[in-house]
């Protein structure tokens, strides 16, 4: 198989766009391109590797009654994952500024391959159940923003958007189907054969990617400012990256809050208010709302594309925050409401997702958009951590699943929100070159 540098599948990809939005005779469909290609392959691999990260939030009700685990201890375990990928991610995405970014793409997908094998096997308690979720979370930071650098080294700058919404789209999906393939699973073989199977999914990945993905054979040319490879002042200084990195920061927060804690909020309100086992299970309404939120993350870049990055962004936080407080004042007095709630507020929370993460892409230094990616990335699992853990703990705080505690919860959720939605606007961050506001303020 031939050798094709990054370089050359940036051409061919920007040229053939150019072709496809004309009206030339030329029928070459965009995934037949060599930089289609590889979307097409990294998206597939991401579906694989990202299958089974929702698998303990989805098994969690169960788990913390067989281990006997308390609120603070699930919300930990929950949190060691985002941990784990906080602390990583800006070594491992920051070195794709330097080295090929498939190589480290190749150590996420063996890390997580060896996270879901450690729970199948040994987990049987917090401690073992805590490593094995690190692990995974190890994985996470290798392979999710690693990912995202693989494509946006191909792509420019007015087509970056809508690749990185491409990539959030398969995240999305991936993460969505991972809650009811946990459910089935379990359900059929038992959770430990659920994350075996998640392990030889991953595993599946790393083969794909190790055959199919070309290497990078040209040098990535230093940053103009001369600094080393992790020297993160100049992206700190970069204040429009950073205002879309704050609120990410929250954005993150919130969606990991209610993916960890999601099925077990409707599985109290279903056993609070009677409904008994006639209903929509939680796991199936946990998927729904994914694949809900990654078409809205998709519809919200294309609106951020038209109306301004900045204005979507600010009425999705605001209305988040107002969904998010409606959870805990009336979702707790009926199943139904609880759901129609809760799916309206994972859409408005993943409404601006790809918008931010493309908005910190597009205002990065290209011979810094690893370290970039990873501060953006690092900032938002550093409120990936504590969303999960503050929900655990509030609701320990206000004496348990209650519907006191929960209220507590959302509501703390909620005020962080406000907070960035007032550090969003006050930092006054760019929108980006496709963007047609931008273009017609030019």
């Amino acid at each position: 198989m031939a050798v094709i540098s990054a370089h050359s599948l940036r051409d061919t990809f920007v040229t053939q766009a150019g072709r496809m939005a004309s009206t030339d005779a030329d029928k070459t469909r965009w995934y037949q391109t060599p930089a289609g290609r590889l979307v097409v392959i990294v998206c597939g691999a991401q579906v694989l590797v990202q299958l089974g990260a929702f698998f303990w939030p989805a098994l969690l009700p169960g788990l913390m009654g067989q281990w006997g685990l308390s609120n603070s201890e699930a919300g930990w375990i929950t949190s060691a994952f985002y941990a784990a990928y906080m602390l990583s991610v800006p070594v491992l995405v920051t070195l794709t500024d330097r080295i090929d970014p498939k190589r480290i793409y190749l150590f996420g997908v063996a890390a997580t391959v060896i996270g879901h094998g450690a729970f199948a096997v040994v987990a049987d308690g917090f401690w073992t159940a805590f490593a094995a979720r690190a692990l995974a979370g190890l994985g996470w930071a290798g392979t999710y923003m690693t990912g995202l650098k693989l494509l946006s080294d191909v792509v420019d700058a007015k087509m970056m958007s809508r690749a990185v919404a491409g990539h959030a789209a398969s995240i999305g999906f991936s993460g969505a189907i991972s809650f009811i393939a946990a459910d089935l699973i379990a359900g059929a073989a038992g959770w430990r054969v659920a994350f075996a199977t998640v392990a030889a999914s991953a595993l599946m990945a790393l083969l794909v990617v190790f055959l199919k993905v070309p290497a990078r054979t040209t040098k990535p040319k230093p940053p103009a400012d001369g600094g080393g490879l992790f020297n993160f002042v100049p992206v700190f200084r970069n204040r429009s990256a950073m205002a879309y990195a704050l609120a990410y920061c929250v954005h993150t927060l919130e969606m990991n809050a209610l993916r960890g804690w999601g099925v077990a909020y409707l599985a109290f309100v279903a056993a609070s208010t009677g409904a008994g086992s006639q209903i929509l299970s939680p796991t199936l309404v946990l998927t729904a709302i994914g694949l809900v939120g990654t078409f809205a993350s998709i519809a919200g870049n294309e609106a951020a594309i038209r109306i301004g990055r900045q204005r979507l962004i600010v009425v999705a936080m605001l209305a988040s925050m107002a969904a998010c407080l409606a959870l805990g004042v009336v979702g707790t007095s009926g199943y139904w409401i609880a759901v129609a709630l809760i799916t309206l507020y994972s859409l408005l929370i993943w409404l601006d997702s790809s918008s931010l993460t493309a908005g910190a892409a597009g205002a990065a230094d290209p011979a810094r958009r690893g370290a970039t990616l990873a501060v953006h990335s690092m900032l938002g699992y550093a409120g990936g951590f504590v969303g999960p853990l503050m929900i655990g703990v509030v609701l320990d705080a206000s004496g348990g699943m209650g519907r006191a505690g929960w209220l507590a919860a959302f509501a703390s959720v909620a005020a962080l929100g406000l907070l960035a939605v007032i550090a969003f606007m006050a930092m006054k961050p760019r929108d980006l070159a496709g963007d047609k506001v931008t273009a017609k303020g030019s």
